[in-house]
This record gives C-alpha cells, sequence and structure tokens, in this order.
C-alpha cells in the first residue's frame, strides 16, 4: 500500500500535483475498482484525476466467458434414425434452449446429467449436410444463436423383393387413392399437433411386440418385381391375438380402420414423438386413454393390406417416418 502511494505520488507530482493530492487518489483507488486499476497500471496524473471522479468498474459481461457446448450423439448420424443433441454449458450458466433440425423444432429438456438434451430425427433419404439451428438462453438473459452443420450418413438399408397377388400391386382406384390419401393427412396432422403436447416420455422406450422382427425399417419393397415403396415402419411376428403393448407414456390420439394399416392406434407421446400400430385384430383402447409403457392396447392381426398376421410399427418424430430401433436405443443422458 505505502509502495502503490509512492508511485503515485511520483507520477501524480510530475504532473505538478502536490504529494497531498497523490495520496488523495491512491486512498480513492482502494475504493474504486477502476480507479484502482488506472494507478496500478503507470498511466499518467490524467488518468488519475478521471479515477477519482469514480469511474465505473468494468461490467461482468466484459470478462471472458466459455461458450457453451453443442453435440449430438451418436455421431456420425445415419438417415432414418432418431439421435440427441446434447447442449453444455456453466459460464455463464444454460438455463434454457429452442431450436430446429430437418424441418421440425427441437424441444430441450434437463437430463440426469445437467445437461439440455433433445431428441431430434435425421429423415429418410436425407444422406449429406443438413443444419442445425439453436438457440441458446443463458442465466444472466444473454441469448447465444448457432449454425451448425450435420453430416448424415447412409443408411444401408436393403431392398426387399415380394410377390403377392395382382390385386395387391394393381393401381388403385381414385376412390381409394383419396380415402388413403386423407386418411394419411389425418396421421400427419397428429403429427404436427405432438409438437404442442408437452412430453410424457421417458426413456428407456420399449418394443410394441416380444416376437421376432421379420422386416425392418427402410428396406425398399419390390413387389412383383417393380419398386413401389420404402418400408417406413418395423413388423413384428405374431399370431393373431398376440398382444401389443404401448412403447411408452402418452396419450392415445387416433383408433380406427385405415385401408392400408386396417385397425389402426396413434399415441402421442408429446414433444413431436407419435408411434403407431398397424393392422390390429382388436383395438383396446379409445381416443384420449392416457397408456404407460407396457400397458396393452390391442392385439395381432392381419386388417388392412396384407399378406398375413403380424405388427407393423410406425416411430415418427413430426412428419418423419423414422427406424423404431432407433427408439428403442434412444437414450437423453448420452
Amino acid at each position: 500500500m505505502i509502495n502503490r502511494t509512492d508511485r503515485a505520488d511520483r507520477r501524480v507530482g510530475g504532473n505538478g500535483v502536490g504529494r497531498s493530492g497523490a495520496v488523495l487518489a491512491a486512498t480513492t483507488g482502494l475504493f474504486a475498482f477502476g480507479a484502482w486499476l488506472t494507478l496500478a497500471s503507470g498511466q499518467s496524473g490524467g488518468s488519475a484525476e478521471a479515477a477519482v471522479t469514480g469511474q465505473a468498474p468494468p461490467s461482468a459481461s466484459t470478462f471472458p466467458r466459455t461458450p457453451a457446448t453443442v453435440r449430438w450423439s451418436p455421431d456420425p448420424v445415419t438417415e432414418g434414425r432418431l439421435f440427441t443433441v446434447i447442449i453444455e454449458g456453466e459460464d455463464p450458466e444454460v438455463s434454457e434452449a429452442t431450436g430446429s433440425f430437418g424441418g421440425e423444432p427441437l424441444h430441450f429438456a434437463s437430463n440426469a446429467k445437467g445437461a439440455l438434451t433433445a431428441m431430434a430425427a435425421a429423415p429418410l433419404d436425407s444422406v449429406g449436410s443438413h443444419a442445425l439451428r439453436v438457440n441458446i438462453r443463458h442465466a444472466d438473459g444473454s441469448v447465444d444463436s448457432r449454425e451448425l452443420s450435420i453430416d448424415i450418413s447412409p443408411g444401408g438399408y436393403p431392398m426387399e423383393s415380394l410377390t403377392v397377388a395382382p390385386r395387391f400391386s394393381e393401381p388403385q382406384s381414385p376412390e381409394l387413392e383419396a380415402r388413403i390419401e386423407r386418411e394419411s393427412e389425418r396421421v400427419l396432422e397428429i403429427a404436427r399437433r405432438s409438437h404442442e403436447t408437452p412430453r410424457m416420455w421417458s426413456a428407456p422406450f420399449i418394443a410394441p411386440r416380444e416376437g421376432r422382427i421379420t422386416s425392418g425399417f427402410g428396406s425398399g419393397r419390390v413387389f412383383n418385381g417393380t419398386v413401389e415403396s420404402r418400408h417406413t415402419g418395423t413388423d413384428f411376428a405374431g399370431a393373431v391375438g398376440a398382444p401389443v403393448t404401448a412403447s411408452a407414456r402418452g396419450v392415445v390420439a387416433l383408433v380406427d380402420d385405415f385401408y392400408l394399416g386396417g385397425n389402426v392406434i396413434y399415441i402421442d407421446h408429446g414433444a413431436g414423438l407419435v408411434t403407431g400400430y398397424f393392422h390390429l385384430s382388436e383395438q383396446l383402447v379409445a381416443p384420449g386413454d392416457r397408456v404407460e409403457a407396457g400397458d396393452r392396447i390391442g392385439l395381432v392381426g392381419a386388417t388392412g393390406r396384407v399378406t398375413g398376421p403380424h405388427l407393423h410399427w410406425i416411430v415418427r418424430y413430426g412428419a418423419h417416418s423414422l427406424d423404431g430401433e432407433s427408439l428403442i436405443a434412444y437414450s437423453p443422458d448420452r
């Protein structure tokens, strides 16, 4: 303290200010952070006079900050599969975030490790680079907006050849095409509205059947030698009457008879996630029913446009149909 006063005395004295003025400046500097920096830096007496007038200390926002980390898991991301977007940051602390990927909003929530995570979907046939957009709000009120690029790798989905009765490969009548379109639009509306439903699900997710998978997601369907569709669900073996269970907590959004799907059930799990259960022989729930993971909701059947009894299981995030096995493997705590 004495040394600082002496240095201040020499500096200020050099500008024609008396020793008592220098002591006053140094003493004031002990109480004013900005003045202390001025005196300790070796600046001229003119700066000391500015310090004495009560210069405010630097704002906390001027100190170095550690940017929040944005990453995703798994990496690389594969087409047709779910992945997790993860935001971590403590200086300043991250309080909430919003974002989008693949044309769908992201719903962030805190995980068990204190990070913010959101389920995200890599659409089928989307190989290449796609933009991830996030808006990060910190506890101090500041907002950090970013755009990052995610490379989506090929899923390697196989082509599957089927020989079916001619009536299954003939063009549909205009009336049937109109019906299929109406039913598809109803399902798409459920998927859109799911983004407005609070998240009800929690990991782990469960498969709707214990039976083996007879046809996986993403394969190309070749009917009688002609490629007509991609398989956007997962087929489970099962005899007529075998139980079908809900994959996660949610609300039953639709119970109906569709031309392609037969007796169907759709469950809204909230935050953009919907699952569907097709070709049922019986539907054991009604719209508006709340279900838990593992609740029996229906029985395996052969209704709709099928060649035999099985369960066709659909997983959707918004408008995107996804591999159900990626939902079973999904965890927000990676």
